[in-house]
């Protein structure tokens, strides 16, 4: 055979050898491929049993490389409430220290200081004076009423005495009452949330000058005397309050002063009361008419130092601070009244 020319055989053979080489590496390019945007080893989420879907442990799923036989991390599901323990639905006991007065412990409790003397009306007659060390006062728990069911009251009767409605007598949790069938005993106590009521007020009568037109005390006219600037001066030497505030159920300040401090005269004016004894409550009290419509008026005094229709310059010296009448420590009862009217006292008195 010349050796220019090829064998048939073999270059049959070297073509299918290359035809073999060539399906071998697309294949092998192919299986690599497919192996690894999808993996035989793929993992798959658990699948919750019963018991763990209600809040047991919840097994994780494996990351790469973990074995089936590896520990497992789990995560203990916990259900957390939330809870107050300062919100109270109850009427708490208080007992009173001395010192105290109703609008401090009302501050203290944080309630208005006449639903203190709401709830307390069979010890304090509606008088925040009346408190005395060693009561034991109940203290609503929200501002309103604390009332006792009486016989033939009825929820519709009872709302619209307090102003308010019957879904807030019922619907207050410390009441507990059967919403099936919402029969209250006479008897029972019923806290009534947003109710209000009158106070009973126990308050000297103003009695004015006789340039007033009004007699004075003892029934003879005064006739004309100093008439105030309506430029108040504190009538003490202590410019702060100790004891009540001025508020609905205390018309006045109680301003501090120790037993025999001096107590002013705050404007100019006639004296229309000087007078000892119980007094409703004020004790030794005077009373001053300064002639342009405003009166004042000195309480619980220990000692007057001025008479019935003696007229007085501002800071003219009218008596002695002191305890008596129905008080409860040493301090001066202010009040300011205008045409017969009360007047918030710190509304006329210079700052502090």
């Amino acid at each position: 055979m010349s050796p220019d020319k090829k064998s048939p055989i073999s270059s049959r053979a070297l073509n299918i050898i290359s035809w073999g080489v060539t399906f071998l590496i697309v294949f092998s390019l192919l299986g690599f491929t497919l192996w690894h945007i999808y993996p035989t080893s793929a993992k798959t989420a658990p699948t919750l049993t019963p018991s763990e879907e209600q809040g047991g442990t919840v097994p994780l799923p494996l990351g790469e490389g973990e074995g089936e036989d590896e520990q497992a991390i789990v995560r203990k599901v916990t259900l957390v409430t939330s809870f107050d323990p300062s919100i109270t639905y109850e009427v708490r006991q208080y007992t009173v220290k001395r010192g105290d007065s109703v609008f401090g412990i009302a501050k203290s409790f944080n309630i208005e200081p006449e639903t203190v003397l709401w709830a307390n009306y069979d010890i304090l007659q509606d008088s925040p004076d009346s408190i005395r060390a060693g009561q034991v006062l109940n203290i609503p728990p929200t501002d309103g009423v604390y009332y006792q069911w009486e016989e033939g009251d009825s929820l519709e009767m009872v709302a619209d005495k307090f102003e308010v409605t019957v879904d807030d007598i019922l619907n207050w949790p410390g009441n507990a009452i059967d919403l099936a069938n919402p029969q209250i005993e006479p008897g029972t106590y019923v806290m009534i949330p947003g109710g209000q009521r009158e106070f009973v007020q126990w308050i000297i009568p103003t009695v004015a000058s006789g340039n007033s037109g009004t007699a004075g005390v003892g029934g003879a006219a005064c006739g004309a005397g100093p008439v105030g600037s309506t430029y108040f001066i504190w009538p003490t030497t202590q410019h702060w309050v100790s004891g009540n505030d001025y508020w609905d159920g205390h018309l006045a300040i109680d301003i501090a002063a120790v037993e025999g401090a001096p107590v002013w005269a705050a404007d100019a004016g006639v004296v229309t009361m000087a007078q000892g004894g119980w007094n409703y409550g004020y004790g030794n009290v005077v009373m001053i008419d300064h002639g342009n419509g405003y009166v004042t008026l000195y309480a619980h005094l220990s000692q007057i130092n001025v008479v019935p229709c003696q007229g007085v310059a501002s800071g003219t010296l009218i008596g002695l601070a002191g305890n008596t009448g129905n008080s409860f420590g040493s301090h001066l009862h202010f009040e300011v009244r205008l045409n017969g009217g009360f007047v918030n006292p710190w509304y006329v008195l210079p700052p502090p």
